[in-house]
């Protein structure tokens, strides 16, 4: 099929992604030991790696539990804003390798992908370069003092870590830069040039321009807006402390950068520090499977996908309440997305779905061939019903999943027409979910 000139198209490494649909990310650091430290509160002060001592520390729990819910690939926060690094890195002493944890022997990294290979769940890999409270460096990755000289060192510390990450363990499928990296034109490290040449095929997260790219959605709710564009104009470097709204994307922008929909899976307003880190006692505020369920409904289909921040508490585990979560929403999308009632494609502007026998319907999916492009942007979908053919939905992007819901209508058949798009639509399933009788 003849791609217009014009037409801005995903890498493989982005169509790998997005197939993903559902991912984890994982935040284990110093805080979970010692509740009370603040980075940005305690600046010069730095909890003792003595800290850190998980007597049951196991990954394979971990990746069992995001493989029950459904995830195909997981993001370790490696090294978060205290700097506290959870590989034995050469760069600092501030690592396991100076913890008691496995006599100091211990690497959580390596574990994470052996986990993730067992499994077979892609690793990701997220490691700050904009905030380390052990290093004095805070947003956008300038250390506090101001000399050039710290901004030096500081650089030389990110890419021999970064260097570490993507060198030692394997393919990383997608790297994560929470609040984005300072620019080598403003003084940052040359990490562009750095991820070409040891890990071209990851998939970026707010990461330097000329990588596969993707950006923040704009909130840490798991809601991407309706529309949300897979091209865009405008990309991100934020730390998600505060929302924006511009991150909808843009049918003709210039960038292939899908948007990624973070969340943790508790209460953000009440749990632990945004509720991406373990507490006791926060086992109250972990959100409902129900709650998660929808928010796979403002990502996922959306045509995005759904990042769900997962916890590890101070024995090195995910809380059995928050497994018995992870596993609810995994079934629950089994139960509502698993056997569609029927499912067609076609060429075309036009696709009908006939059912095998009239039903009580309340959703469709649509899924276009992203490799050829964005090319659907806008279209309809009617139900025929016994009183006739009925409108039931309307949208205008769609990308790798739009799920539209509607209140329950008996039908037969469904047909979704495109009214306009770039080029002739490129279709890759249209699927009607519903009752069972």
């Amino acid at each position: 099929m003849t791609i217009p000139q014009s037409l801005i198209t995903p890498t493989p490494a982005h169509l790998a992604w997005a197939d993903c649909e559902i991912g984890v990310i994982i935040h284990h650091d110093v805080q979970v030991y010692e509740p009370t430290y603040h980075f940005r509160k305690q600046w010069g002060y730095s909890p003792s790696p003595a800290v850190f001592n998980p007597a049951s520390l196991d990954t394979d729990q971990w990746l069992a539990t995001a493989a029950s819910a459904g995830a195909k690939y997981a993001v370790l926060v490696a090294k978060h804003c205290s700097g506290f690094s959870l590989w034995p890195t050469k760069a600092h002493e501030y690592s396991v390798a100076a913890s008691p944890w496995r006599g100091g022997k211990g690497d959580v990294v390596k574990d994470f992908f052996t986990s993730c290979e067992r499994f077979g769940i892609q690793p990701g890999l997220y490691a700050s370069a904009s905030c380390n409270g052990y290093l004095g460096v805070d947003n956008p990755g300038r250390p506090r003092t101001g000399k050039p000289e710290d901004q030096l060192n500081y650089n030389d510390i990110v890419m021999r870590q970064l260097t570490e990450l993507w060198t030692n363990y394997g393919k990383v499928f997608e790297i994560w830069f929470d609040g984005g990296v300072l620019p080598v034109e403003q003084g940052g490290p040359d990490i562009a040039s750095l991820l070409r040449k040891l890990q071209p095929d990851s998939v970026v997260f707010q990461g330097p321009p000329g990588c596969n790219l993707l950006r923040w959605v704009g909130n840490e709710r798991g809601e991407a807006p309706d529309p949300c564009w897979a091209t865009t104009k405008v990309l991100t470097g934020d730390d998600g402390t505060k929302e924006r709204i511009d991150t909808a994307g843009d049918p003709d922008g210039p960038i292939w950068a899908p948007a990624e929909s973070d969340m943790p899976n508790r209460d953000a307003h009440l749990a632990f520090q945004g509720g991406w880190f373990w507490r006791k006692d926060d086992e109250p505020h972990l959100h409902s499977v129900g709650h998660l369920l929808e928010c796979y409904h403002t990502s996922v289909g959306r045509n995005s996908n759904l990042l769900l921040g997962m916890v590890i508490d101070d024995r090195g585990l995910v809380p059995d309440a928050d497994c018995a979560q992870f596993a609810g929403l995994g079934k629950a999308v089994r139960d509502k997305y698993g056997s569609p009632l029927a499912s067609g494609s076609g060429t075309g502007k036009v696709v009908e779905v006939k059912l095998p026998a009239p039903a009580m319907i309340d959703s469709v999916a649509i899924m276009e061939d992203i490799r050829t492009g964005e090319r659907i942007r806008a279209y309809t979908i009617e139900a025929q019903t016994p009183g006739g053919r009925r409108q039931v939905a309307t949208g205008t992007a769609v990308g790798h999943k739009k799920i539209d819901r509607f209140a329950p209508v008996e039908a037969k058949a469904v047909r979704v027409t495109i009214t306009r798009s770039v080029a002739a639509p490129a279709w890759r399933s249209v699927e009607v979910f519903g009752e069972r009788r």
